[in-house]
């Protein structure tokens, strides 16, 4: 059985693609930081459901603790499939953004992504097969107000995917970007409501975790073999 590894699997996006990883018969990590009681309640559905799961808990910004949390896994064999789901939002308009507001966010969403990914690459390297996805933001292509610090975090990824790509590409290992747009989920629903979506959206709707849930699976399968280097939407249709 492969194994898997999703951070930010305690939210909504994260958790979906857990228990769609799950589904196809992976063995898979749901990593928490703050929200660990989530990620259970994650592993429990996907174990109610016939699958295996565990949840691991680590600050993604702290390499040395990644690195040992990393080693445990490891020590059962190579992950094989990795999402990089962890994200943060802090928003300000830059001219108020304090300097903690951008760190923070580019710690989280890039240099997480450089902490958990770097250690799994040789081992992922060694079997000759492997899955990365990235999971951006449209914010991240088209830029949004207030978000300068997690649009720029969001870009780094598709450069990073870009390079890695490359890089691997003769090691049967793909790396690519999904880039969510207006996603339903408990943290929208303020921030976005019909009317806004019905503005920003030519579909007129949020999607729904499961709809990125099944993109990332998809990539993640042996069926995506000759997909890499590529930065995927899915957005409803926004430009």
């Amino acid at each position: 059985m492969s194994r898997a590894l999703v951070t930010g699997g305690s939210g909504a996006i994260g958790g979906a693609i857990a228990r769609a990883l799950a589904a196809a018969g992976h063995h898979v990590y749901v990593h928490a930081h703050g929200q660990l009681p989530r990620a259970e309640q994650v592993v429990a559905e996907i174990t109610a459901s016939g699958g295996t799961a565990e949840a691991v808990p680590f600050d993604i910004t702290d390499a040395a603790a990644t690195n040992q949390a990393l080693a445990r896994m490891l020590a059962a064999g190579p992950i094989q499939i990795l999402v990089n789901n962890a994200g943060i939002h802090d928003d300000a308009v830059m001219p108020g953004m304090r300097p903690e507001q951008w760190s923070r966010v580019i710690d989280v969403s890039l240099n997480g992504f450089f902490n958990v990914t770097q250690p799994l690459l040789m081992p992922m390297i060694r079997t000759r097969w492997g899955r990365i996805i990235n999971i951006s933001s449209v914010a991240g292509i088209m830029g949004n107000r207030g978000q300068a610090n997690y649009a720029a975090a969001k870009a780094g990824l598709h450069g990073a995917t870009r390079s890695l790509a490359l890089e691997l590409a003769s090691r049967g290992i793909t790396v690519n970007t999904v880039a969510p747009g207006i996603i339903a989920s408990p943290m929208i629903k303020d921030a976005f409501p019909k009317e806004v979506i019905d503005q920003l959206v030519p579909m007129k709707r949020a999607g729904q975790p499961e709809e990125v849930a099944d993109l990332v699976a998809f990539l993640a399968s042996g069926q995506a073999g000759y997909i890499s280097g590529q930065q995927i939407s899915i957005n409803g249709g926004m430009a």
